[in-house]
């Protein structure tokens, strides 16, 4: 049995995140962490992004193991005791805290076909999988179009790779974008070589040799070298709510990051926390959420007592195209475009009776601030008066 002061379950972006956090409030507490990968944390976008471009892979390693934690790495956390304040891995080695964070991340969601022929992208070994056929295959399937599926499309792409996209949606980011920016999007993917098959899904996944015939809904077939999904993920919540703990699409917690349960925390992609900008409770599955969360979950483990109320943001790269947002997004929603260059560069405000929910900045960078005090400031605006609110410059 081992024993530690702090105990994390995850060794993402968010675990990584906490350590650091407890060491600027405890230089010396023992920290244990229990990770499903056999891999040290690292940074997960360059997996979708920068490794496409040449980034070295040394990059993109976090250095987690230089703040005196012990790693238990390529083991899986079963059982949660929180009477005996007890974890038990898959191996049945047993793991006693005084403090635990749940940063246990997210599951990509699966297909009922294909099985482990699919590449469902989200960690280091489905991006070393992916690369290591790139040397040897031209022809790759991406099923979706949301924020993995576009990236890597287009990261494929700029590789000299063909590529196919099927989806559900009219056009790429359908979800996310006003109809005119998706479709422009999706033109912009076109232009490039991509093969986009819209309102469309997979029937049929058959491997034959090193190929695969694929099948469409539609009744379209064809053959590729590679197939990668990226249909979102969901929150590992089964430890979790095994335990106990309350959960609602993720592991509900308060605005100091506690979960229902004494001296039990979440952070990262698990938790559903209250945002203080949008005033409800939220889940968010990225970047700077895992790293600001995890800290300031870090942190509170140790003793600061300190909300959390960061206003996360997201970006993307999308070929030439790129942005950052804040807030909500979503094409049901009432949009402002104030655009500099039609498509090219602007502000994208998403509305909600008459209140900012949410702020895309389409190629225009170093304004993630003025556009989360823009949401947290929950004033009511007209359409005419959004234009020019955040400048371009």
């Amino acid at each position: 049995m081992k024993k530690y002061k702090y105990l994390i379950i995850g060794s993402g972006m968010t675990a990584d995140a906490a350590v650091r956090g407890i060491r600027e409030m405890d230089a010396d507490g023992t920290i244990g962490m229990i990770g499903a990968e056999a891999d040290k944390p690292y940074a997960r976008p360059p997996l979708s992004k920068g490794l496409w471009k040449g980034r070295p892979l040394e990059k993109i390693w976090r250095g987690t193991e230089n703040f005196k934690v012990d790693l238990h790495l390529g083991k899986k956390a079963v059982e949660l005791d929180l009477a005996a304040k007890l974890v038990r891995d898959e191996w049945g080695e047993e793991y006693v805290y005084e403090k635990l964070l749940l940063a246990t991340g997210g599951t990509p969601t699966r297909l009922p076909l294909g099985g482990d022929d699919v590449i469902y992208y989200r960690t280091l070994v489905d991006y070393q999988r992916l690369r290591a056929l790139t040397e040897k295959a031209h022809r790759f399937l991406v099923i979706g179009a949301g924020f993995i599926g576009s990236e890597l499309a287009a990261a494929l792409n700029m590789n000299h790779k063909q590529v196919t996209m099927v989806f559900l949606e009219n056009s790429i980011g359908e979800r996310v974008y006003p109809p005119d920016l998706s479709q422009f999007l999706s033109d912009v993917y076109r232009q490039k070589g991509v093969e986009l098959l819209a309102n469309d899904g997979i029937a049929n996944i058959e491997k034959s040799g090193d190929a695969f015939k694929i099948q469409t809904r539609s009744g379209r077939t064809f053959e590729v070298d590679g197939v990668i999904a990226g249909l979102g993920v969901r929150p590992n919540v089964e430890l979790a709510s095994a335990a106990g703990l309350l959960t609602e699409n993720g592991i509900i917690v308060d605005d100091r990051l506690r979960a229902s349960a004494a001296d039990v925390y979440a952070a990262g992609d698990v938790a559903r926390f209250p945002h203080s900008a949008l005033g409800k409770l939220a889940r968010i599955e990225h970047e700077d959420n895992a790293l600001n969360m995890g800290k300031q979950a870090g942190r509170n483990m140790a003793g600061a007592d300190e909300p959390y109320t960061h206003v996360p943001f997201f970006y993307s790269d999308l070929f030439e195209y790129g942005y950052e947002a804040v807030g909500e997004l979503s094409s049901k929603m009432d949009v402002v475009a104030d655009w500099q260059e039609p498509f090219k560069k602007g502000v994208l405000y998403y509305l909600s009776d008459g209140h900012v929910r949410g702020v895309l900045l389409w190629n225009v960078w170093g304004k993630v601030e003025e556009a989360s005090a823009l949401i947290a400031a929950n004033g009511s605006f007209a359409a005419e008066n959004l234009k020019g609110k955040i400048a371009f410059e």
